[in-house]
């Protein structure tokens, strides 16, 4: 299973970066992370849209077409996710094909907040309903005090949260089979 990894956060040492590749070494068996940049994406307008849509939205569309599965990790600002995040996801809403449409979609979230990016996680969820995407519902990441749990360096070293994300990830994969064409 290729899975894509889309991280809100523009940030080079971003926690949620740190959260993707943890998540990656949590996959079990047969799965792979390859994590994508959002930076290269401008934002949204309707005129540049008319003129066609930038290399780099079609490239990652592409990507996300591909793919078995997208995992989404974000750090909630202003009790919501990011408006980076937010910017690439209003470009792929006005693609045909739609990138996220039918995709089975992870969602993962650190915060240096008590709460672990769960305002964050609502506003994104109700964001790719609209999208149509396939949500795994359970179960919930939310890595709260998120600066306790990753060394300088990046990596978890909170054992909970490496159980978490391993529990998270067998769900995953499980979703993605559930959801995979038959035949």
């Amino acid at each position: 299973m290729n899975i894509i990894g889309i991280c809100g956060s523009l940030r080079q040492k971003s926690i949620n970066h740190f959260a993707l590749e943890a998540a990656a070494k949590a996959m079990p068996a047969g799965m792979t992370l390859r994590i994508l940049s959002i930076k290269d994406i401008p934002m949204y307008n309707q005129d540049v849209q008319s003129a066609g849509f930038p290399a780099a939205v079609q490239s990652l569309a592409q990507d996300i077409l591909k793919a078995d599965g997208v995992l989404i990790a974000s750090p909630e600002y202003n009790f919501s996710y990011t408006g980076v995040l937010k910017n690439a996801l209003d470009w792929w809403s006005r693609m045909d094909p739609a990138p996220f449409k039918h995709k089975p979609v992870a969602i993962l979230s650190a915060t240096g907040g008590p709460l672990g990016g769960a305002r964050c996680q609502y506003d994104l969820r109700k964001v790719l309903g609209g999208l149509e995407a396939l949500v795994l519902q359970r179960p919930e990441i939310f890595i709260g005090m998120a600066q306790n749990k990753f060394a300088a360096d990046g990596q978890l070293n909170d054992e909970a949260t490496v159980k978490m994300l391993e529990t998270q990830m067998q769900a995953f994969q499980a979703w993605i089979q559930k959801l995979a064409p038959k035949g």
